[in-house]
């Protein structure tokens, strides 16, 4: 059994009946735009989102979930979908997930209409149904989401990135979703409680984990996930180089700015690049900070009583450090 499908067992049947609600969620009058989500639809991905908010549901609830629960899914499925339609375009890329892209398949025009229609339709289904405070958690995720894109891009810039800013940038783009699904989760079922807070502190922590674990992998050997060295060709500032750079004496540091500024196309200096940083050891600094978020993160689950919801989010933390792309 895969660990996926471990970690979604305790809520498969919720996975399975949100799956047919946010089909029905997406649809429009407009047979173009049916054609188009229904392609969306049916190239998901692991769904990792909705099992974050049935997980924690369940889990502060004693199994419980309710149609908040659904909508909240739904909800931040249909924003970040649209938020991924919208990078495609930004980022001029024409795969996602193995699939083509739909900037690819029906131009920016149309991408840029559609993220905006899934956008309207997660906000609308929050507002007709009088979920505020859920609408709330997740607008401030999509504020937080594009502040960070907006801070990386303004530091690639220069290049001055410190290990605090690294961090503030990486809680707004990656684990800020993950808060809200956590967040969101408890809030569904437990609104105004302390576990809404202390679940967004929970998939912040791991959504940190995942992020600093997707810079380890620009450093593989392996042909998995993305190719190695392509943060480095990007000008994206990661953990590794963070402390390699802070590391470095004068000369090596000027050499790397050099590299990463003006010979990032360069596959030979690109993987000097590597080198450098590995043996400066920007990996096992790295490994021990995800490592530690891992850790706050499983004390605070280690304060709700045990159940399966509880054991599969454990599970989730640990593939999220193991997990091989």
């Amino acid at each position: 059994m895969k660990v996926i499908e471990q970690i979604k067992a305790p809520v498969k049947y919720e996975m399975e009946l949100f799956e047919k609600k946010f089909s029905l969620a997406m649809s429009s009058r407009v047979a173009l735009l049916n054609r188009i989500t229904h392609y969306v639809v049916n190239r998901k991905g692991k769904q990792m989102r909705p099992m974050f908010v049935f997980l924690v549901s369940k889990m502060v609830a004693s199994g419980e979930v309710n149609e908040r629960t659904y909508r909240g899914a739904s909800v931040i499925e249909l924003i970040h979908t649209a938020t991924l339609v919208h990078d495609d375009v930004v980022d001029d890329s024409n795969r996602r997930r193995g699939f083509f892209s739909i900037n690819a398949l029906w131009k920016n025009k149309i991408a840029v209409l559609v993220g905006d229609y899934l956008l309207s339709k997660g906000l609308l289904l929050s507002i007709d149904n009088g979920d505020f405070d859920l609408l709330r958690i997740i607008s401030v995720a999509v504020r937080e989401m594009s502040e960070g894109e907006l801070l990386q891009i303004e530091k690639a810039r220069k290049l001055d990135i410190t290990e605090a800013v690294y961090y503030d940038i990486i809680r707004q783009k990656t684990a800020t979703l993950i808060a809200a699904c956590c967040s969101l989760g408890a809030a569904s079922v437990k609104p105004n409680t302390e576990h809404v807070e202390r679940m967004r502190k929970f998939g912040e922590l791991i959504g940190m984990a995942f992020q600093i674990k997707d810079d380890l992998f620009d450093y593989g050997e392996d042909k998995i996930g993305k190719p190695t060295g392509i943060d480095i060709k990007e000008q994206k500032m990661t953990l590794p180089l963070i402390y390699a750079l802070n590391q470095a004496s004068e000369k090596d540091r000027r050499w790397l700015i050099n590299s990463i500024k003006n010979h990032n196309t360069n596959k030979k200096r690109v993987k000097e690049v590597i080198a450098f940083v590995k043996q400066a050891g920007g990996l096992t600094y790295a490994v021990t900070q995800m490592k530690k978020y891992q850790q706050e993160a499983q004390e605070i689950l280690l304060s709700y009583p045990d159940s399966p919801y509880k054991e599969a989010l454990l599970l989730m933390m640990t593939y999220v450090i193991d997990r091989k792309k």
